[in-house]
């Protein structure tokens, strides 16, 4: 059977996008086709140039007030490349139902919060007004309701009494660039049973 096929969605440095593309060698079931950056300037373009991987842009300022047209490039330069799974990896953009449908049950996301605690920005920030004795991250399937898609795998980080936002995230982004990778290999080979 012909790997998967994936493309990596970014807006910064792409450090999740690293992650995946890294791990997607040797007998894993997925390959990455396409990293795909909303912005010209994110750090991430030149990773993934280094790593091999062919990468486009889709200028979100092109298009501003124009999500419809934006997304319609998006779904152009996708569908050039023939993906079979999306990656969202810090790619912050709210897509909208329609584009969304179009790749139903194909799309993953990394959230940094033990959803559904906490969906939306400034997590790690909320976890600690909140008090969370716990924080960390979550792969979900993207649906139309944000960050509310099912889940396929946390990992947990103990939020400690002297933790900042920068230090909570940190530790919570090293448990991202080990838990995208599980998932996505689980889900390339139709495992995607469940949070773990």
């Amino acid at each position: 059977m012909s790997a998967r096929r994936v493309a990596i969605l970014i807006s910064g440095s792409g450090s999740n996008m690293v992650a995946l593309v890294e791990s997607m060698t040797g007998d894993h079931p997925a390959r990455p086709c396409l990293v795909l950056a909303d912005d010209p300037h994110a750090g991430g373009i030149a990773k993934a140039r280094a790593l091999g991987v062919p990468v486009a842009v889709v200028d979100r300022r092109d298009h501003a007030g124009d999500r419809a047209g934006f997304e319609a490039a998006l779904l152009d330069t996708l569908e050039a490349a023939q993906p079979d799974i999306i990656c969202l990896a810090g790619f912050m953009r709210i897509l909208s139902p329609g584009f969304i449908r179009q790749w139903e049950g194909r799309m993953l996301n990394i959230h940094p919060s033990l959803l559904p605690k906490f969906r939306g920005l400034d997590t790690h920030a909320r976890a600690l007004a909140a008090g969370e004795a716990e924080h960390g991250c979550t792969v979900h399937l993207v649906t139309e309701d944000l960050d509310a898609g099912p889940v396929l795998g946390q990992a947990r980080v103990p939020v400690l009494a002297e933790d900042t936002d920068a230090t909570l995230a940190a530790r919570v982004l090293a448990q991202e660039h080990r838990l995208y990778p599980a998932v996505l290999e689980r889900f390339a080979r139709g495992r995607c049973t469940g949070p773990g």
